[in-house]
């Protein structure tokens, strides 16, 4: 989360150095929009619209890893549960073992 956060912020900065060095007023027709702004705000809204766009597309691997993790989660606590009951098996079968007399059978 770090490394990516801080890329995001060199992109940024790029971003807004490009768009400081390259001062004017463009029209931006979108459909039945037009109108007359700075370079900068298409710049930077363009930006905003990628990091938006990549963020909605990673919703679904990150519902998918969370759901993941929850099946993860409960089938290690299925494991620990049978390494329970087999330890006690296991303590069962040595005082069977400790309490039976040499030459005895199992």
């Amino acid at each position: 989360m770090k490394f990516s956060m801080l890329v995001l912020i060199a992109l940024l900065i790029l971003v807004a150095a490009f768009a400081i060095q390259n001062p004017g007023i463009v029209t931006v027709r979108f459909m039945n929009f037009s109108g007359d702004t700075s370079i900068l705000v298409v710049i930077v809204a363009a930006f905003g619209v990628g990091v938006l766009g990549a963020g909605l597309a990673s919703v679904p691997g990150q519902f998918r890893r969370r759901s993941e993790a929850a099946s993860a989660k409960t089938r290690i606590g299925e494991l620990e549960g049978d390494v329970r009951a087999l330890k006690g098996e296991i303590d069962i079968l040595k005082k069977k073992t400790e309490t039976q007399k040499p030459g005895e059978p199992a």
